[in-house]
């Protein structure tokens, strides 16, 4: 069956949409090292609103990825993440997605209060943070922000061509784990068919996205999957990042995506833990589960956040303290949430 939008969410669509009007200065935030739903999301939205006559910009506090620049190729001076704050300080309206809170823009964040215009939000996380007045359109069940951003446009009556339908789904591709993870639901393959009607080409995403990798990016897998601890008493696994390796190794953050996915493939472990060192003194921890496990209501003991199976935080301390502290509360909270044999699945 086709995609279709209940009565109250085309509503919401349509009042997030009438906000935006021809000649505005738009711009388009994600967080802090943003993915391929945040990137994805932009480049989608961006095409959409170009066709609207909106003078739109993207301006993130932190640069793309490589492997994620080809998404604004035939969107010329667009993005304009190198002169994001002069560009924030220019806008007429500002909308931030994959994000519900100004703290991960890190101190972009602050010259996005500072304007003083509305702030629209498109986000797919759980809870909402703290964001200046504006439009909103939200939805913690979407697989991915690129979701939503795809409902907009149907709502409205946006006609999507090809190169914003290549956005959206590389960024539901991404948050789904290439439809692996169990946010994967029928309505997300849906809106993924629609994408693909398009004539967007799933091969050549995948080589975009995951196959034209720095040979470091795979020396770091291999480095850091030598520090691979598992403790099936508690269903707990853990990698950590060897300090330095980043550097030494001439990648990024982003050639981490992915490394996380191995300790939680072990049979029996239900949370997964990558370590990693990003900045002297403090220390940032990404989590991934199975089962009921929420290791968004951990991370948040720790002021972290995300998704149900999905999260992170970061924390003050060195790389042992931090790894004592988290490792102790995460053997706690998974002995407080079932056996790790009744959990699998």
């Amino acid at each position: 069956m086709p995609f279709s939008l209940s009565p109250d969410r085309v509503e919401a669509a349509r009042a997030f949409a009438a906000t935006f009007h021809p000649g505005q200065r738009v711009c388009l935030t994600t967080h802090v090292n943003p993915d391929g739903d945040g990137l994805g999301s932009e480049a989608g939205l961006a095409h959409l609103l170009k066709a609207r006559g909106v003078d739109v910009v993207v301006t993130n506090p932190t640069p793309t990825p490589p492997r994620f620049m080809f998404l604004f190729e035939d969107l010329p001076g667009v993005e304009k993440t190198g002169e994001a704050v002069k560009e924030i300080r220019r806008a007429d309206r500002i909308v931030v997605l994959d994000i519900g809170d100004l703290g991960r823009l890190g101190m972009l964040g602050e010259h996005v209060r500072a304007r003083g215009v509305p702030v629209g939000c498109i986000d797919h996380h759980v809870g909402m943070g703290v964001l200046p007045d504006g439009p909103r359109y939200v939805d913690s069940e979407a697989a991915a922000t690129g979701e939503l951003v795809f409902e907009v446009a149907l709502a409205n009556g946006w006609a999507l061509d090809q190169a914003a339908a290549r956005g959206l789904y590389v960024a539901i591709l991404t948050d789904t784990g290439g439809f692996r993870f169990s946010n994967t639901r029928p309505r997300t393959l849906r809106i993924a068919a629609e994408l693909l009607e398009t004539g967007v080409d799933p091969e050549e995403i995948y080589l975009e996205v995951y196959a034209r990798a720095p040979e470091g990016r795979p020396r770091l897998f291999a480095e850091a999957l030598q520090t691979l601890v598992v403790e099936p008493e508690h269903g707990l696994a853990w990698v950590t990042v060897p300090p330095g390796a980043i550097e030494r190794l001439g990648v990024s953050s982003d050639d981490l995506d992915g490394v996380v996915e191995f300790p939680r493939s072990i049979e029996g472990v239900r949370m997964a833990l990558l370590f990693r060192e990003v900045s002297q003194g403090r220390v940032k921890v990404s989590l991934r589960s199975i089962g009921q496990v929420d290791v968004a209501a951990f991370a948040k003991r720790f002021g972290g956040g995300g998704h149900t199976k999905a999260a992170g935080l970061a924390i003050t301390g060195s790389l042992a303290q931090v790894q004592t502290t988290v490792l102790a509360a995460a053997r706690e909270y998974l002995g407080n949430n079932g056996s790790p044999a009744s959990s699998r699945g």
